[in-house]
């Protein structure tokens, strides 16, 4: 299976959405449906069948052939079994990632699976750890214990795979002690990269109407705010490096899938509410494989999302070349190098020196951003704190004067 010579895409990074898992945590409203057994397996044959098309139409495109970064997200993918390699198996015929990660839940990943995953290409895996304390598991619908959360990551570092484990906070009855005890745990278990979260109720979740009747199972700001600081101290004493607002990794393991949406590259999605975003010419080139019309005069970057299984019907949004430098800026500062010079240069082209300006002084005066050495605009850890705060000064350049 070869991509055609001569028709070269851009796109760095591919998301594969999988919509499957066997339980629903009580936080969730994510695009995804708890099943089990035959009913999962009928529902994955027939998804899979659409999914696989999609990528080996977007790769006889030549739309995949510079991708170095994939990602296969849910829902929970590990609960497809032996479907799973196949799909990075698939993945692997049109192009070749150096980076390409399977999400996984604990209890849903085997021995067996995480040495397939191996084996059919995949290089890492993201494990949704959350807690490891079980009556926290227990509090938010998850499936798997603090035994077996810590038993997949030495599953998953005995098959040769980079491990992430993504952690909570805020959760139903967890202290600043157990969330001590979660943070060691994690670390003790030697993952490669450590995400932490901080718990938000999410309209309609079975958690959030909890809440309503018993409002104690409402996060606690202040104790999520004190356990982000504490994790931070923690990773960093143990080596992890904050590279992103919700993101530490040992030196080499930084998540390549995820800095090039905080960075502005372009990226496809495959699947059901997948998401992707392409410069305008990138979507001209691809709009007949995405159900949409062209670009149009004055934009410089389409962002869609597929709305079914079978990609017939795309949600698109159109952004202005001012949009989409302020959306770089934006995104820029939730890293902890910040935006360098060139970007600073072309914001400063598209919105006005006047109006950046402003922007980056208000930054500056409520200490949410410092001048590096080397001339980026990097985020303080005020500004790690109060991001919305700055990620507003930031997309706020984006409006017309």
């Amino acid at each position: 299976m070869t991509a055609h010579v001569g028709r070269r895409s851009m796109v760095s990074a591919l998301y594969l959405h999988i919509p499957f898992c066997h339980a629903r945590c009580a936080y969730c409203d994510f695009d995804s449906r708890a099943l089990r057994g035959a009913a999962l397996d009928a529902a994955a044959d027939r998804y899979l069948e659409a999914l696989l098309a999609r990528v080996d139409a977007l790769g006889d495109a030549g739309a995949l052939a510079d991708v170095r970064t994939a990602y296969v997200g849910g829902g929970t993918p590990t609960v497809l079994g032996d479907r799973l390699p196949e799909l990075v198996h698939r993945v692997r015929a049109w192009c070749s990632p150096s980076e390409l990660t399977c999400e996984a839940n604990p209890e849903s990943l085997s021995a067996e699976l995480a040495a397939a995953l191996a084996e059919s290409g995949a290089t890492r895996v993201s494990l949704g750890v959350q807690s490891l304390e079980d009556a926290e598991l227990a509090a938010i619908g998850r499936l798997h214990t603090a035994e077996g959360a810590l038993e997949a990551v030495a599953r998953a570092r005995a098959a040769g795979l980079d491990v992430s484990c993504d952690l909570m906070c805020g959760l139903p009855g967890q202290t600043g002690e157990s969330w001590r005890r979660t943070l060691a745990g994690a670390v003790a278990a030697g993952p490669d990269h450590v995400s932490v979260y901080p718990l938000t109720l999410e309209e309609g979740t079975p958690l959030a109407r909890r809440a309503e009747a018993d409002p104690a199972l409402e996060p606690d700001e202040d104790l999520q705010a004190w356990c982000m600081a504490e994790a931070r101290r923690e990773l960093v004493a143990a080596g992890y490096a904050p590279y992103e607002v919700a993101s530490y990794a040992r030196p080499g393991h930084e998540c390549a899938h995820n800095v090039a949406y905080w960075t502005g590259e372009s990226y496809l999605g495959v699947g059901r509410s997948a998401a992707g975003m392409l410069s305008a010419p990138e979507w001209d080139g691809l709009s007949a494989l995405l159900g949409g019309e062209s670009a149009g005069p004055g934009v410089a970057r389409v962002r869609y999302v597929q709305r079914d299984d079978e990609a017939a019907s795309f949600e698109v949004e159109r952004l202005s070349r001012r949009e989409a430098i302020a959306e770089d800026l934006m995104l820029g500062m939730r890293m902890t190098r910040g935006v360098g010079p060139e970007l600073l240069a072309r914001a400063r082209e598209a919105s006005g020196e006047k109006s950046v300006g402003a922007a980056v002084d208000e930054a500056l005066t409520r200490g949410l951003v410092a001048w590096a050495p080397d001339g980026r605009l990097a985020p303080t850890e005020r500004g790690w704190l109060l991001g919305n705060e700055l990620y507003g000064l930031m997309w706020g350049l984006a409006a017309d004067d």
